[in-house]
């Protein structure tokens, strides 16, 4: 593989890294900027997990990482090859109806509700449905959406989120595994329907995504959404299509969730009916593994993972004529971050006593699956796996005035990336929102399921300030879109702030004393080895 390397790098950066000029005010963000660049071309369409273009990124990755003098960490050499499942759609075949008094009443796909391909959808199915909130039991919270409903064979609706009286990260824990308890009352399969006021991107826009594939593990023994027979996510805007005849509206309902009082939990007088055709096929798509061994004898054989995610989510339906979400920093950013980390260390010569795992993920868009995995069957010892460092789309397009970070409150890290930030001048801030399950959505939380103490830093913003209106707009603009792309505004020493920031935090970890910990308060510490 390594032989192979200077002509696979020959193949994919002939045909094109952009010669734009951009205003660069920080020429430290120069080299960052490069790889962003070449991973958010657009002769890389977008790098959907498993296609041509995310395989030529994953060569550039392999390829800058050995320049770099890492060592190969795959099974083979820089990369560690994932089986997946691929589904996707046949929306013309399709169909999806409320039955009410016998009578069957369709609800348009694409307008009204779509199909997650994320599971694997039973051909057909007919259930009656019950509201149930949010659909949430915490135990650790003394809250129990399920608690006296009868739920064997029916579909469960509810309103995504919850009670923001629960801390950020354990409400974002048990939002991501409510399939598990849902499953274990005998449900058949979910509804879900967004508080709009929490909506990432609007229906509009996330409509278009409906035909992507979505991805797998291969292995079924890892698939976490088994027996799931029907996952349905409705337009918030029809919600109340499917609660007529209830006595409740969907205005009233989020009105109780915004002011933080209990949801209704009743039966829907009518079932849902939905027969889904889809098509599904085996792929693969490889991590990017690269080590550099640590020095000091007696802490070396530990391991601190640096992980970013390569993937984004390929081309789709047209916007503004632009069919290929270039994901610039989603998550090319984070990626061109490992890159330029791996540079710094070399260009300075620098050392950690214990050993660096730099890696590439696949598959984050798809579900986490590329840090699944390797969380599951690492490419080192996996009880030598002390912390994590994740980073994912930071957003470098405000100044950097602060860092916030996913998993301050969990470990000790916190001191680490205190010390990191304050060195260099930068206040840490608790997250402005919490309700967006940041804590879940990467993949630190891959690692954290595994007892693996983990952050993920990004660049830092007061809720309701200037720099939040820009993230907000950047987010129901850009964000899962084709103008992700390298024409967007860049804050170019940001850029290079962060990256400052990051190494610090890196060099903090790999040569503390002690190995990290878990709080003591932490619920995920319940997970630790």
């Amino acid at each position: 593989m390594k032989r192979l390397f200077p002509l696979i790098l020959l193949i994919v950066a002939t045909p094109q890294v952009l010669t734009q000029t951009v205003d660069r005010p920080h020429a430290a963000a120069d080299r960052w900027w490069a790889h962003v660049q070449f991973l958010a071309d657009d002769a890389l369409e977008g790098r959907d997990t498993g296609s041509d273009g995310y395989r030529k990124a994953a060569a550039y990755v392999a390829g800058e990482f050995e320049k770099a003098g890492l060592r190969p960490a795959g099974t083979s050499g820089f990369l560690q090859p994932i089986k997946l499942r691929s589904r996707r759609i046949v929306e013309e075949r399709s169909q999806l109806a409320l039955v009410r008094n016998g009578k069957a009443e369709p609800v348009p796909l694409g307008a009204n509700a779509t199909f997650s391909m994320r599971i694997e959808h039973s051909p057909h199915i007919e259930a009656p449905v019950v509201f149930a909130g949010h659909a949430l039991a915490i135990p650790e919270a003394k809250y129990d959406d399920l608690a006296g409903l009868d739920l064997r064979g029916k579909v469960v609706m509810f309103l995504s989120g919850g009670p923001a009286r629960i801390p950020g990260p354990l409400l974002s824990h048990y939002q991501s595994i409510r399939w598990s308890y849902l499953k274990e009352r005998g449900v058949l399969g979910t509804i879900s329907v967004a508080n709009p006021r929490n909506m990432d991107i609007p229906w509009e826009r996330s409509v278009l995504s409906r035909f992507m594939p979505a991805m797998a593990l291969a292995d079924r023994a890892l698939d976490e959404t088994a027996g799931q027979q029907l996952s349905v996510t409705l337009n918030p805007a029809r919600a109340d299509t499917f609660l007529a005849g209830t006595g409740h509206t969907f205005k009233e309902i989020v009105a109780l969730a915004d002011a933080g009082r209990p949801l209704p939990t009743f039966p829907l007088p009518a079932s849902i009916r939905a027969n889904v055709t889809f098509t599904a096929a085996d792929a693969e798509s490889p991590n990017v593994v690269a080590i550099l061994p640590g020095t000091d004898p007696r802490l070396r054989d530990e391991y601190v993972v640096l992980s970013a995610h390569l993937d984004h989510v390929g081309v789709g339906e047209p916007v503004n004529d632009d069919r290929i979400y270039n994901g610039a920093m989603d998550n090319a950013s984070g990626v061109a971050g490992l890159l330029e980390t791996a540079a710094a260390i070399r260009e300075a010569g620098k050392t950690f006593k214990r050993s660096l795992v730099f890696l590439a993920v696949t598959g984050e868009e798809k579900g986490l699956l590329g840090s699944r995995y390797f969380s599951l069957y690492p490419t080192v010892p996996a009880d030598r796996i002390v912390a994590n460092i994740n980073t994912d789309m930071f957003l470098p397009i405000i100044p950097m005035k602060s860092v916030t970070v996913a998993g301050f409150d969990e470990s000790d890290l916190a001191s680490d990336v205190a010390a990191a930030a304050k060195a260099i001048g930068v206040e840490v801030i608790s997250d402005p929102e919490p309700e967006r399950n940041i804590f879940t959505r990467s993949d630190q939380y891959s690692f954290i399921k595994r007892g693996v103490p983990a952050i993920f830093p990004r660049i830092g913003y007061r809720r309701d300030s200037p720099e939040h209106e820009v993230i907000r707009a950047w987010t129901k603009t850009r964000y899962h879109g084709p103008s992700d792309d390298l024409t967007q505004p860049i804050d170019f020493n940001a850029a290079a702030d962060f990256n400052r920031l990051y190494l610090a935090i890196v060099d903090s970890v790999a040569n503390r004393p002690a190995a990290p910990r878990w709080n003591a308060t932490s619920f995920f510490r319940r997970f630790a080895r």
